[in-house]
């Protein structure tokens, strides 16, 4: 969800914020599925719009940047090849890195067993990922796209930056860690990453004790969750 705050906050878009508990299932609530059919966060409704909703955190940047980006700040014209580059990183992120590294996050912290084999192909496939990212830096420099962060560097930031939950360490990517950092400094980001809630959670779980201990309350959360959406019977009158 961080990843909508940050944009808004990048571009000094005004906006309200309703925070969803999803350990209270609000996302399947019957407002919010108007909202967004698959009931995730981020969503946004734009009242510039006539309330227009948009879901799906790679649609919700492509829109705002395209209805509140007209000076290009962390964009590039519709059309242009960077347009388009950046078109790439962002479906890089949300087809490779968000599944994958997502996966990666449920076997090492969630599944009730330790499977060992899902653990490690995920891991290994989110690091074969950001081997891709940090070869992106390393022919391009500082970010993703161009010369300036972009709407890519903010969807992928989003996940990087949370590795450690992933099991995954991020010193072996030298470049990508100091990319993680380079975004983290930025006054916007730091403003972005602070909603709904200030964000202590990195600081927070690097305890292995306290880490374990969220772990086990997700878990309990995943597994219930998944056993009434086994139970569900679905059919186009649903």
């Amino acid at each position: 969800g961080q990843k909508a705050s940050v944009l808004l906050e990048e571009l000094g878009i005004p906006y309200e914020v309703k925070a969803i508990d999803i350990s209270k299932n609000e996302q399947k609530e019957e407002w919010f599925l108007k909202i967004n059919p698959n009931g995730r966060i981020p969503a946004i409704v734009d009242p510039n719009n006539n309330d227009f909703a948009v879901f799906e955190s790679g649609a919700l940047m492509l829109y705002l940047v395209d209805k509140y980006d007209k000076d290009h700040k962390i964009s590039y014209p519709q059309g242009s090849d960077h347009y388009w580059e950046l078109v790439c990183w962002l479906f890089f992120q949300n087809a490779g890195v968000g599944p994958m590294q997502g996966q990666a996050n449920h076997f090492f912290r969630y599944a009730p067993e330790k499977i060992e084999y899902g653990i490690n192909r995920y891991q290994n496939e989110t690091r074969r990922l950001y081997s891709v990212l940090e070869n992106r830096l390393k022919q391009n420099g500082d970010w993703l796209v161009g010369d300036k962060i972009t709407i890519a560097d903010i969807a992928n930031f989003g996940w990087v930056n949370m590795a450690f939950w992933a099991g995954v360490e991020i010193e072996e990517f030298p470049l990508l860690n100091a990319w993680v950092d380079r975004i983290n400094a930025r006054e916007a980001v730091k403003r972005g990453l602070d909603v709904p809630t200030k964000f202590t959670f990195k600081d927070d779980y690097k305890d292995k004790a306290k880490a374990e201990a969220l772990a086990k309350e997700a878990s309990a959360w995943v597994v219930k969750n998944q056993e009434e959406d086994a139970k569900k019977k679905y059919n186009s009158q649903q």
